[in-house]
């Protein structure tokens, strides 16, 4: 539904349901004379199909004749509601009774005023138009309140199962590797003690150490894809430069991070520098897995009022994004829905920009 924000400069439009044409130039007269900073025009009908057709064009105001042979306002009104018509309804007559006006506005019109008194018709023409300004920036707030609403389940719900699959992947990781070097452990320190020689016993022994070592290094890895000590020791560009070489030097791909702006301390960075970290690594996994890429380049922005901004692009074969996004999440496409969940329930904004063989970037603003 349209809004009219009305300038000196704008006509303010005016649908005249009346029978007597006399009439409607004498309102025009006591409008000039009344108001002469304003325009308005007038346009007349007098019957309910002259009245349905004008609707087709936008008014600000309908100004309606009480006593008509061949249309009432309680028609008039009964089909603004059959068309979900906002445009308020004045009731402009010779003669009233109190029981008439009362039943008139609570059927719907907005006003009434008798024929003798015009002069103070632009007050009431500006009264119902800022009502309606009003009415309809209300209903414009319910509706993205509704909407934000519904995306705000959506998320809830998105993030119940995010958090779900980052347990399993954590679960897995845990039970195929921790969890099979831990128990190797166990049975190597078990036949060390029921060795037959000293020798068979220490060779044992070491087999046990060094895979405690192993353990404590795969521990390492697993404690940095949660959250890498450097992000709360040295901030997030540290955090970030080790994140990007630990994952691309192992895979040949040439990288470059790149910094704007001031970096906070350490000691001042929220969490959006833990979802900005996550973004870089998930983005990084994906170029990996399927960018067949040969080169990334990340960069990171710190902005004002504490705002992060993340860059992730690489010069790999890219995808076709409407074909990816309309599905459902899935080991395709989990990843980047992943990225998207994280931005928003960050309260940020996410971007992506691909074409099959363009490469990928993605940028976030949290």
């Amino acid at each position: 539904m349209q809004t009219h924000e009305v300038t000196p400069a704008q006509p303010i439009r005016l649908l005249c349901v009346e029978d007597n044409p006399d009439d409607v130039e004498l309102m025009g007269i006591a409008l000039e004379r009344a108001d002469p900073q304003r325009r308005y025009v007038l346009q007349r009908v007098d019957d309910a199909k002259g009245f349905a057709a004008a609707l087709e064009d936008e008014h600000d105001v309908i100004l309606c004749d009480f006593n008509m042979p061949r249309f009432s306002p309680y028609a008039a009104l009964q089909i603004l509601v059959a068309r979900r018509c906002s445009t308020p309804l004045v009731v402009v007559t010779r003669a009233i009774g109190e029981e008439a006006a009362v039943h008139v506005l609570r059927c719907g019109a907005k006003d009434y005023l008798t024929k003798d008194k015009l002069g103070t018709l632009p007050q009431i023409i500006g009264r119902v138009m800022a009502e309606r300004q009003r009415a309809l920036e209300q209903e414009r707030l319910s509706r993205e309140l509704e909407e934000a609403y519904r995306r705000l389940k959506k998320l809830s719900a998105r993030l119940v199962v995010a958090q779900e699959r980052e347990r399993s992947l954590i679960s897995r990781e845990l039970h195929d590797h921790l969890g099979q070097t831990l128990t190797g452990m166990v049975i190597h320190l078990h036949a060390a003690q029921r060795a037959a020689t000293p020798e068979q016993s220490r060779q044992h022994t070491e087999t046990a150490v060094q895979m405690a070592h192993g353990a404590v290094s795969q521990l390492k890895t697993l404690s940095f894809s949660l959250r890498p000590a450097q992000l709360d020791l040295l901030g997030l560009v540290a955090a970030t430069q080790s994140a990007v070489q630990r994952v691309a030097e192992p895979a040949g791909l040439a990288f470059e991070v790149d910094v704007r702006g001031t970096e906070p301390a350490p000691a001042q960075l929220d969490e959006s520098a833990a979802v900005a970290l996550r973004l870089v690594q998930e983005a990084l996994t994906n170029v990996i897995r399927h960018a067949r890429a040969s080169r990334v380049h990340v960069r990171l922005r710190f902005l004002a009022q504490g705002r992060i901004g993340v860059v992730v692009a690489d010069d790999g074969v890219g995808f076709d994004k409407a074909a990816v996004l309309g599905q459902q999440p899935s080991e395709r496409n989990v990843g980047l829905y992943g990225m998207i969940e994280r931005t928003e329930l960050a309260g940020g904004r996410f971007w992506l920009r691909t074409s099959p063989g363009r490469g990928v970037t993605l940028r976030a603003v949290l």
